[in-house]
């Protein structure tokens, strides 16, 4: 793992010094938008160190599979988390038909600051885990679920150190924090290609369902598979769809601190995530951050759906880079 002394060094200093001083404008080197560049804003630095930690809790409890005692266990974790920051929390417990017929005891997770606020953003990811490793190379996988250190985990991390920096520096704006469950559940590849429709069970119940009635937000971003090392954001497809204004948005924050070579300026393909049906059922927005490899067979790189989706391939300074990018955007909202 890449060192991360200089994050642990800021640790060290006041709290006043985690703040940071940046904007989502364009910056100088564009002339023509010099006008419209906002003022800048205090930002909280955002530990990779810390979100790293988050993302290992989470593998710690093994494979998060609906129905099982790791997926109870996590998913009080998370709760008690996330209230100990000071958020509103909802537990959304519902009973999920999955493609194979199995009763999945299933639970999103909601985690609100400043309820009371009809200015919202919405910040999501999956906390659950594939059941089963069906593009592992070793057949004999092919039924054992996976770890998901990457493939639900990481956005659940980056999720959990970003409301721990909103509960220490409060934002303008409310946030939803929306752990979505039994993204993964969705059929085995060994035994077809088909039905589409059987991933993203939670948030198809929850853009259904949503936990308050009327529910809105400006925008929602989704963070899935954006922990390892050499990740690559491409603008997918269906985000650009439904919102090219928010992704354009996001894309041009990241390049503007910097990254813009892990925020790639290009299409990338069209994935059938969480965010979909948040924008097809609910009507708000929302795009999805998610590592896309134009040049892996699946897209997705070789450890997903694998047995080795474990601590290997998250890199604490790839959290920071996604955790950066969403906390200077949701703070330069008004």
């Amino acid at each position: 793992m890449e060192t991360k002394s200089i994050v642990r060094s800021i640790l060290l200093l006041p709290l006043i010094c985690l703040l940071l001083l940046v904007s989502c404008g364009a910056g100088n080197k564009h002339k023509e938008n010099a006008k419209s560049v906002p003022m800048s804003v205090i930002v909280p630095i955002f530990n990779g160190d810390s979100a790293y930690s988050f993302v290992n809790s989470q593998v710690a409890f093994g494979p998060r599979v609906p129905n099982t005692q790791a997926h109870v266990d996590c998913g009080n974790w998370l709760e008690s988390k996330l209230r100990g920051y000071g958020a509103e929390v909802v537990a959304q417990n519902m009973e999920l038909t999955a493609y194979n017929g199995t009763k999945l005891q299933a639970r999103n997770i909601i985690a609100q600051f400043q309820p009371e606020n009809k200015k919202r953003v919405l910040l999501c990811a999956h906390w659950d885990s594939r059941p089963w490793a069906d593009s592992d190379p070793n057949p004999d996988n092919h039924y054992k679920p996976i770890l998901g250190a990457n493939d639900g985990g990481s956005g659940v991390g980056v999720l959990l150190e970003i409301a721990r920096q909103i509960s220490m520096v409060p934002t303008t704006i409310g946030v939803d924090i929306v752990l979505f469950d039994a993204e993964d559940y969705g059929v085995h590849e060994k035994e077809s290609s088909e039905m589409e429709h059987s991933w993203a069970l939670g948030s198809q119940y929850w853009a259904r369902m949503p936990h308050k009635n009327n529910y809105n937000a400006r925008y929602g971003i989704l963070l899935d598979i954006v922990g390892a090392p050499g990740s690559k954001f491409h603008k997918e497809r269906i985000s650009v769809h439904f919102a090219e204004s928010i992704v354009n948005k996001i894309w041009s924050c990241a390049s503007n601190l910097g990254y813009g070579d892990t925020f790639i300026s290009e299409d990338g393909g069209y994935i059938t995530d969480d965010h979909f049906y948040v924008n097809q059922f609910l009507g708000v927005p929302c795009i999805d951050i998610i590592n896309y490899d134009p040049e892996s067979p699946n897209g997705f790189g070789p450890h997903h759906h694998t047995m080795n989706d474990n601590m290997d391939w998250i890199s604490a300074d790839m959290l920071k880079i996604v955790g950066q990018t969403v906390l200077t955007v949701i703070y330069n909202e008004k």
